[in-house]
């Protein structure tokens, strides 16, 4: 007899964004000739930049050739991306992280749902709420809580509500946690968090010996130079922190599939016995284990994003999205709607103003505007009432998009 892993069956019914698609297409169905604007799950819209066709083609025309053909890579990554991003993205910066910390894979959701497996189930795990759904259900998946409760929670996980009224920082939990998911620039929120809040952060990690996951997938949207990119960037978090980065939203990678994770190799976490051990062997053994690695192709289009021509594409295309971003918060505060985000990330976090629930908000602009964003009560019971934009679109769909929420809203 074969059995299942029963934990799957604590989660509440399908995961987000398919919920979302089911309903989109039900409606779609029903008004097979509606035309309707998708602003709901964050996938990008623009091409991917000329420096990074360019390196792409040139990394499978060598693959077509006997003599520069390449079989397995290396499954940590190629040597010149891995030199290429702890040059542009950390030591330009003035941050000590060497190429040998730095993992490539093939998605930051892949690497925030995986890397629980180096951690043993007795950690406490925090996340914020609202949170990526990512880090709760592989959570759950894994066996690392309780059953889902009433109050919208798992059993076993700590919430860290983040709410208009903490300007979407969490404090510190007063229980006891081994673990915390912290994600800045905030996924769904929009927020972003200065150098005195992840300092916080830090030293209460190395004071607690507790180990930080940061999610910085959308760090090349900040705009004020005084917000940091990397967790790195403060004093001491090499010992506490694993960072996670994407070039999904960063280089129009959601369909070629490239990422990275930092594991610094001083990070230590311990045995049962007290004993300390580092990180970063574990996570090699896993990935040399589970995993064969990027494309050499894709992992030559990933460094051209490091090129001086890449980084005038890839900034172009950022600030047209950015632009995009301020299209919508200015539009829908004009409507009346309490608007945050949109400044440093490519988010906008809205709410009615009119205690109108979330998916009940979701419904009405599907099926009065049609026009297509996410529920925030789906990222956690603190994002009820809110709904997330993204603004990863097409510049007039935007423009469009708002003109149809004002004729139903005002």
């Amino acid at each position: 007899m074969a059995f299942i892993n029963e934990n799957y069956l604590k989660l509440r019914g399908s995961y987000l964004f398919p919920e979302i698609s089911r309903r989109v297409r039900e409606y779609q169905k029903n008004h097979p000739d509606a035309e309707i604007i998708r602003m709901g799950i964050g996938d990008v819209t623009q091409p991917l930049s000329p420096a990074v066709v360019k390196a792409f083609r040139e990394g499978v025309e060598e693959m077509s050739r006997a003599e520069t053909f390449r079989g397995y890579g290396p499954e940590q990554g190629y040597e010149f991306l891995r030199e290429a991003i702890a040059e542009h993205d950390y030591r330009s910066r003035g941050t000590d992280i060497n190429a040998g910390e730095i993992f490539i894979s093939d998605g930051a959701k892949c690497d925030t749902g995986n890397i629980l497996e180096i951690f043993g189930h007795n950690n406490v795990i925090a996340v914020q709420d609202p949170v990526y759904p990512v880090y709760v259900d592989s959570s759950v998946m894994g066996g690392r809580t309780g059953e889902y409760l009433d109050n919208g929670y798992f059993g076993g996980l700590v919430y860290m509500p983040c709410t208009a009224e903490n300007n979407f920082i969490p404090e510190i939990p007063e229980r006891k946690i081994d673990i915390v998911f912290l994600c800045y620039p905030n996924n769904p929120t929009g927020a972003s968090a200065g150098r005195r809040e992840l300092k916080k952060w830090v030293d209460f990690a190395r004071n607690n010996k507790v180990i930080i996951l940061f999610d910085s997938a959308y760090e090349a949207y900040i705009t004020d130079p005084e917000i940091p990119h990397s967790i790195y960037e403060i004093e001491g978090a090499r010992e506490v922190a694993i960072e996670f980065r994407s070039f999904s939203k960063t280089a129009g990678f959601t369909g070629t599939r490239c990422a990275y994770t930092v594991i610094p190799e001083n990070l230590t976490a311990f045995t049962a016995a007290g004993e300390p051990k580092p990180l970063h062997p574990l996570w090699l053994r896993r990935q040399t284990t589970k995993f064969n690695g990027v494309s050499y192709p894709v992992q030559k289009a990933a460094a051209a994003i490091y090129s001086p021509e890449g980084k005038i594409q890839v900034r172009e295309t950022i600030n047209y999205y950015m632009e995009n971003a301020r299209v919508l918060r200015e539009g829908l505060g004009r409507m009346g709607f309490r608007v945050y985000g949109g400044i440093n990330a490519p988010y906008v976090w809205v709410n009615s103003g009119k205690g109108i629930g979330s998916w009940e908000l979701f419904d009405k602009l599907l099926h009065e505007a049609r026009v297509v964003c996410t529920p925030g009560s789906g990222f956690g019971p603190s994002g009820e009432g809110y709904i997330r934009f993204s603004a990863f679109a097409q510049r007039e769909n935007v423009i469009r998009a708002l003109e149809r929420i004002s004729s139903i809203y005002l």
